[in-house]
């Protein structure tokens, strides 16, 4: 195709291209229908404005500015009966990482010049039903050795007063001098009255862990809370915490896989499984163990039902000689060890554990907030920050749209594309539109690239603040030869061979999404 957006008979109907766009105010959607689907007003911001926000917006991508909240948590929670406290275990905790929060505010800097302390203070509690203030704990933040700031939220709980089946943490952040930084919210947790003793059925999946999730493990001596300790990993090495824990996503392993170097399994995992922990946070691994359940401190080696929230396992590494009690994950104090089990005497189908070898598996969840406040000239809370969870590419020819599905969204939020504003449609709380600017915005020589650009996708407040995402949009170039060279010796054949393969891979589909992490 042509820079005047003629067509080339050669291209397959509705490709995307890249071509350059003519001036947004003249530009229209391709057809009637279009217009239908996309119900709303496309806005972008003044031009001085936008002149204004551009270099900031250039300046937080290059900077790497961006101040990360995040949230936590177990996914259900145990409801407390008359006077007795059931705290939340593991108990919520909120990681805040990211350069920004080295960065004064602005309008902070003179008031804040000379004072010393935590920059930031936290108060959790549960949303409340009624509307009226909820009971809060306080979050005193420390520092950690990869220089992200922790809290921990040890003594909250749920009465037996509060009827509810489901309820979300409440983290409200405040500044030093007093301002608000923002409310934010966990993902949503159930309530149960006690771990389910029933055999769990596949048809009520609300309780069951499936492959792929992420849990955490304890261990608790003698019924008792301050003994508790949480599976964790520091300095590369698993621990046993009683302090801080690590989420793991269990995978169903292959026994047939080197360890590290398994396929992913779907399903919901089952006692006698063999399955494998993998760090959420550092990526370091345990060997595959069989996981068994734990009946009055013994494995249960003929079990083979789903496993269900809060209940009692143990871990078996493979290999054990027949009629032995086998080996199985255990803690000595902070340590972590192998324990050597004992054949039940009287049933052959069991193995006698020590209480350090006997772990609570509870699902959990996390919700991470990004955002920048070093272009804002404001003192509004940063909250609701958006979060935009896909995207979704539409149209062809001279002009295509993306749609961003997410939450949070609302009508002040302008679609940036590395440091160029996109025109924006609001939709809803969940919908963005967007009208994907022409690749001559990100370099003028576009018409003979040979490698993709991959832009990163934001998102900005009218008032300047930033908020990073995950995702990024890949322009992928056209096969085209530079016209007017001469003298220029002819690539190899093979090189012919190669580049007319990549042409046709990226002519498939002119336009590629993913996600980074």
């Amino acid at each position: 195709m042509d820079p005047a957006g003629a067509a080339d008979p050669s291209m397959p109907p509705n490709t995307l291209t890249h071509l350059s766009l003519r001036d947004r105010s003249e530009m229209q959607l391709q057809s009637e229908a279009d217009r239908r689907s996309l119900p709303g007003t496309w806005t972008r911001s003044s031009p001085e404005h936008t002149t204004i926000l551009r270099g900031g917006v250039h300046r937080c991508l290059q900077q790497q500015c961006e101040q990360t909240v995040r949230i936590v948590h177990a996914k259900v929670a145990q409801k407390s009966y008359g006077n007795e406290k059931r705290f939340f275990c593991p108990p919520p905790c909120v990681y805040l990482s990211g350069p920004g929060w080295r960065v004064k505010p602005r309008q902070d800097q003179a008031h804040q010049a000379g004072e010393t302390g935590p920059t930031v203070f936290g108060y959790m509690g549960l949303d409340s039903a009624s509307g009226s203030a909820a009971e809060t704990q306080k979050l005193n933040f420390e520092q950690q050795p990869d220089s992200r700031e922790f809290g921990c939220a040890k003594t909250l709980y749920i009465s037996d007063a509060d009827k509810r089946k489901h309820f979300r943490l409440v983290l409200r952040l405040v500044l030093r001098g007093g301002r608000e930084l923002g409310t934010f919210h966990s993902r949503l947790i159930k309530v149960i009255s006690k771990p389910s003793q029933k055999k769990q059925s596949l048809k009520n999946t609300d309780l069951c862990i499936s492959s792929g999730s992420k849990v955490s493990l304890f261990n608790r001596l003698r019924s008792q809370t301050v003994s508790t300790r949480y599976l964790s990993v520091e300095d590369g090495a698993f621990v046993a915490s009683a302090r801080q824990w690590a989420a793991f996503t269990l995978h169903l392993a292959d026994g047939h896989s080197s360890q590290g170097d398994f396929p992913p399994r779907e399903g919901y995992v089952r006692y006698g499984s063999l399955v494998q922990l993998v760090c959420t946070l550092t990526g370091i691994t345990l060997p595959p163990m069989i996981i068994r359940k734990v009946a009055k401190q013994c494995a249960l080696l003929d079990v083979d039902e789903p496993i269900s929230q809060l209940h009692k396992c143990a871990f078996q590494f493979p290999g054990s000689p027949p009629g032995g009690g086998g080996t199985y994950l255990c803690l000595a104090t902070e340590k972590v060890v192998q324990f050597q089990a004992s054949p039940c005497p009287k049933e052959a189908n069991r193995a006698l554990l020590n209480d350090s070898s006997c772990w609570t598996i509870i699902g959990t969840e996390s919700v991470e907030f990004s955002f920048s406040t070093s272009l804002a000239c404001t003192l509004e809370p940063v909250t609701p920050v958006p979060l935009i969870s896909t995207l979704e590419l539409s149209g062809g020819g001279d002009v295509a749209t993306l749609e961003l599905h997410g939450e949070n969204f609302h009508a002040g939020l302008k679609v940036w594309f590395g440091d160029v504003e996109a025109e924006t449609m609001y939709r809803s709380p969940r919908s963005l539109v967007c009208v994907v600017p022409d690749v001559a915005a990100f370099c003028s020589d576009w018409r003979w690239l040979r490698a993709p650009i991959t832009i990163p996708v934001s998102l900005v407040r009218s008032d300047g603040l930033f908020y990073p995402s995950a995702f990024s949009f890949t322009y992928t170039p056209e096969y085209s030869a530079r016209p007017g060279h001469t003298g220029v010796p002819e690539p190899a054949t093979d090189a012919d061979a190669l580049l007319e393969t990549i042409h046709q891979e990226f002519t498939r589909t002119n336009f590629h999404l993913f996600i980074q992490t």
